[in-house]
């Protein structure tokens, strides 16, 4: 019998159009640069039949008996919403934060629009149908889901009213009895070439007269007429010079809708501007899945602060207060994630359903101070092993080789073997210096958006009263009994 992991690779062979390097891929499951990454993400799946893992990573549904991943839950008790968190944390952790789209996030956003769905109904009477099918479906069936939800770069300076700008952002060109037929392009599609199927909406501030551009879709990856054209892979086959590389390289894509026909059961909303702006803004939904976010950059802090912790050992300097000043550093960051967690979870308010939401305030402030404390973190493991991380050896079977005495001796690490060290110092460079490193930073500055505007609208969102009310109080009292300025 199969296991789920092996199930799930087998069914990325299903016809999709993936493009690395100019050239359609013939089998997702097979081709190398995918290989790594596919076993990872395997390893995760079978946990829902280990009964050593499920209960960690997931739970029993009712209705089929059988397992599912526990960003499926709908959780409307305090231990419902551990449970997710928990599941979160042990996914993280299974790959060292490395992986911010398995899937967690985009089932949490569909898992979201299916728990508010009496509310949503408001903006359309058959929504509250199609998104309790298509959760079914999802939860039973272990789909692997993630979002392209960004326009591409074309000009920022131009928008909808500019005809060469409009006719590439996705939109509709013709209804049919089936579905919607859309043309043009999205980004930044992370796992794009081994999901099931694409969570689609946009950013976009739409006016009433946009609506061939204002829709949220749910795009199967094998659509004829959708393109995954992917960027250059980071992965390398050397698993022991690149042990991030080689099994936590998430491909990003983008996707080309050449004429793709979107059958109306996967159309959850089309053509009002200000209904998708609503579910869009959908505080169940947007509580739910960037909860997942901040569960995952505590696993990957953790990991980052862990290995400066081995660097700084390895080669003697714990005993520095500079260091030791760097080194508390991260600590502090991942004790405030942490904090911001614990807050998020245990305010967590009930909707008009009675779903239990994490407060999107304290999750929001975690994403947004998530967008320094990583390159930060970066900044200081680069500080730590300074000039060590570019005099490693180029590959470790030169200990073996007519030099490796001298290779011992002067590979040597303050409290570890040469051969270890120089194993940590290629983990390190994998973190922080490879393509894959590099991508990483970029990932975590901008994935949840414009970090600048972040901040702005949590200004724009927050009850200002609440803190300048006693200000205006006080001055008021002051000012009692004083004769008026001349």
């Amino acid at each position: 019998m199969s296991s789920r992991g092996d199930k799930f690779k087998a069914s990325l062979d299903d016809g999709r159009s993936v493009w690395l390097e100019g050239k359609p891929i013939a089998s997702v499951s097979e081709h190398a640069e995918f290989k790594g990454t596919l076993n990872t993400i395997g390893k995760l799946f079978n946990m829902m039949d280990d009964p050593q893992e499920r209960d960690k990573a997931g739970y029993l549904v009712p209705e089929t008996g059988k397992y599912a991943h526990s960003s499926f839950l709908v959780p409307y008790s305090q231990e419902e919403l551990d449970k997710r968190s928990r599941s979160f944390a042990h996914w993280s952790s299974a790959t060292n934060g490395m992986m911010s789209r398995l899937s967690d996030y985009a089932r949490s956003m569909v898992t979201g629009w299916y728990a508010a769905r009496d509310q949503l109904s408001e903006l359309d009477p058959q929504f509250a149908h199609k998104i309790s099918a298509y959760y079914e479906h999802a939860r039973d069936n272990d789909l692997f889901l993630t979002t392209a939800i960004i326009d591409p770069q074309i000009d920022r300076s131009s928008g909808l009213d500019d005809k060469r700008i409009a006719e590439r952002f996705l939109h509709v060109v013709r209804e049919t009895s089936e579905g919607i037929v859309v043309r043009g392009a999205k980004m930044i599609a992370t796992g794009a070439p081994y999901t099931h199927d694409f969570v689609i909406f946009s950013f976009l501030q739409f006016q009433s007269e946009h609506r061939k551009h204002a829709h949220v879709l749910i795009v199967p990856a094998n659509s004829p007429g959708l393109h995954i054209v992917c960027r250059e892979s980071f992965h390398h086959p050397n698993e022991r010079n690149h042990p991030l590389s080689s099994r936590y390289d998430e491909m990003d894509a983008v996707l080309f809708f050449d004429d793709v026909l979107i059958p109306w059961e996967r159309v959850l909303l089309y053509g009002d501007s200000e209904k998708v702006l609503a579910l869009r803004a959908n505080k169940t939904a947007n509580g739910l899945a960037f909860h997942q976010n901040v569960v995952r950059f505590v696993a990957k802090l953790e990991f980052i602060t862990g290995v400066s912790f081995a660097v700084a050992e390895a080669i003697g300097v714990t005993g520095f207060l500079h260091i030791q000043e760097k080194l508390g550093e991260l600590l502090t960051q991942i004790d405030v994630i942490k904090a911001l967690v614990i807050a998020a979870e245990t305010q967590a308010k009930p909707d008009a359903s009675g779903v239990l939401v994490p407060d999107l305030q304290y999750v929001e402030t975690a994403r947004s101070l998530g967008t320094k404390y990583y390159p930060r973190a970066v900044e200081i493991l680069q500080q730590v092993g300074a000039g060590g991380f570019v005099q490693t050896p180029s590959d470790a079977e030169d200990f073996y080789g007519p030099i490796s005495k001298l290779m011992h001796q002067y590979f040597e690490g303050a409290s570890v073997s040469a051969e270890k060290k120089v194993e940590l110092f290629k983990l390190a460079w994998d973190l922080i210096g490879s393509p894959l490193g590099a991508r990483h930073l970029l990932y975590e500055k901008f994935y949840a958006g414009d970090p600048i505007r972040g901040l702005a609208n949590h200004y724009n969102r927050f009850d200002k009263g609440s803190l300048t009310d006693p200000i205006w109080k006080l001055l008021k009292e002051n000012s009692k009994g004083k004769s008026p300025a001349i």
